[in-house]
């Protein structure tokens, strides 16, 4: 760092012989002599000696114009250093007038105050001007050496002030931008923290469910086995029944054509005995609640199978989302039928290129979230579906308690919950929230206290190359 230099000095008196006195001390013709000698020397390459800065001495004779002037060099951009000031320069300011307008205007200026009366004390002025750092006192008359050394030694202070502050000033821009950059790496490793903790959440919850699908589509291939025997065999024992039916109404219709009193009345108690009557209304009913009751369990294998998705876990194709919606609300049913009744708005959609097993998890995390929102009050859960430009929404409105507007920012913050303790992870929303933008879509929602929360899921009918 280049030192700052600076010999400028204004003397502020009414009486012209001290500017010509202070001229012959601070500006002797030796200096001009010092000067040709170091041009000399630099110019033949000789040894340079040193060369003590001469001083630059301005005038004036009234405070006002000394004012003037030390304005005018604050805005030239060549400030004083110092300044000696008369204590009385009738008819204007007196010196301590004269100091306080000038460190208004340029409160750096080291000054020194000469007099050669008593009748103001030190410490009046000092009370006055309340600057003990920056003024000094000369009386009259004054040496020449005094006067030498303390332009010397002001102007050499009022330079390493500067320099001070200028250091000052760059430590603080330096220590300002360390701040700045420690901030915004800080900001990044917190980021980075964040995504880090989401990915390894979604991690370990992937794995999870991809246990399940496995361990769904296995239970599901298991029961699939004796499910299709059983159908098969139900279907034989239909025909059978049908059978044994007419050829009980074949004896029937043969009983009454008995000529046997005994054998007649033995049929009839043991008929009744049987209750066939009853068996034979009852028969058909049960017959068809098995039926139902088969087929109702090979839906809940074929929704388990769909849900899963294992065999294409992490395959990209054309998925009907409905029919995965459809599949997933029919796994959750059990758990949302006693808090809220589901209604399905279905739009004209296309099939759309996703992991479709990761698109049903996130519809059920909200509809199951839906449910769990309702209060002591029956609900009800809107499952809607529609088309934007080239992409389809799925949206899950539902009636309940709502989300409170200071919790909306961190709902898809990993292990962030407004359930009690134990009653869930934080991480459904955040895991969604990754599926959803992994598929390149978005996830929003919309929500008021008491009255109900809506998420709209936007996905892209096709990925972009992957």
């Amino acid at each position: 760092m280049n030192p700052i230099q600076n010999r400028r000095i204004l003397l502020v008196d009414d009486m012209p012989t001290i500017h010509e006195d202070f001229r012959k001390i601070l500006l002797p013709p030796s200096a001009a002599k010092s000067a040709l000698d170091a041009a000399k020397a630099a110019l033949f390459d000789d040894e340079v000696k040193s060369v003590e800065v001469p001083f630059e001495l301005d005038s004036a004779y009234q405070g006002e114009e000394g004012l003037a002037k030390v304005q005018a060099s604050l805005g030239a951009g060549r400030p004083y250093a110092m300044a000696f000031v008369d204590m009385r320069m009738p008819p204007g300011w007196d010196g301590v007038e004269t100091i306080e307008h000038l460190w208004r205007v340029d409160p750096r200026l080291q000054v020194v105050i000469c007099t050669a009366y008593s009748d103001t004390s030190w410490e009046e002025v000092l009370t006055r001007l309340d600057a003990r750092d920056r003024l000094l006192i000369l009386k009259k008359p004054f040496d020449n050496i005094e006067v030498r050394q303390l332009a010397s030694a002001l102007t050499a202070k009022w330079e390493s002030t500067q320099q001070a502050g200028l250091q000052i000033d760059q430590l603080e821009a330096a220590v300002e931008e360390r701040t700045v950059k420690l901030v915004h790496a800080n900001e990044a490793l917190q980021a980075e923290m964040s995504e880090r903790l989401r990915r390894e959440s979604q991690l370990v919850q992937s794995e999870k469910l991809a246990s399940i699908g496995q361990l769904a589509a296995g239970v599901a291939h298991e029961i699939n086995n004796p499910i299709g025997f059983v159908c098969s065999n139900f279907g034989a024992m239909q025909g059978y029944f049908d059978n044994l039916m007419q050829l009980l109404g074949a004896y029937e219709r043969a009983a009454a054509q008995l000529n046997s009193p005994a054998t007649t009345s033995g049929l009839a108690r043991l008929r009744e005995d049987l209750q066939l009557d009853y068996l034979k209304e009852d028969m058909p009913g049960l017959m068809r609640e098995s039926r139902e009751g088969i087929e109702r369990v090979r839906a809940i294998v074929q929704d388990l199978r769909e849900f899963s998705q294992v065999d294409s876990a992490q395959e990209w194709r054309l998925a009907n989302l409905h029919q995965g919606i459809n599949s997933t609300l029919n796994i959750v049913a059990s758990e949302v039928r006693q808090m809220a009744d589901i209604v399905k708005t279905y739009g004209q959609i296309p099939e759309i290129e996703c992991l479709a097993s990761q698109i049903n998890q996130v519809v059920m995390n909200l509809v199951v979230n839906a449910a769990h929102a309702m209060g002591s009050e029956r609900g009800c859960i809107t499952v809607s579906t529609g088309t934007e430009d080239d992409h389809v929404w799925i949206e899950v409105a539902d009636t309940g308690c709502g989300i409170a507007a200071q919790h909306l920012s961190r709902i898809f913050d990993p292990f962030f919950t407004t359930k009690p303790v134990g009653k869930g992870t934080g991480l459904g929303l955040s895991l969604s929230y990754g599926i959803v933008q992994r598929h390149h879509g978005r996830i929003e929602v919309q929500s008021r206290v008491g009255e109900g929360t809506t998420f709209r899921i936007v996905l892209p009918v096709r990925q972009p190359s992957h």
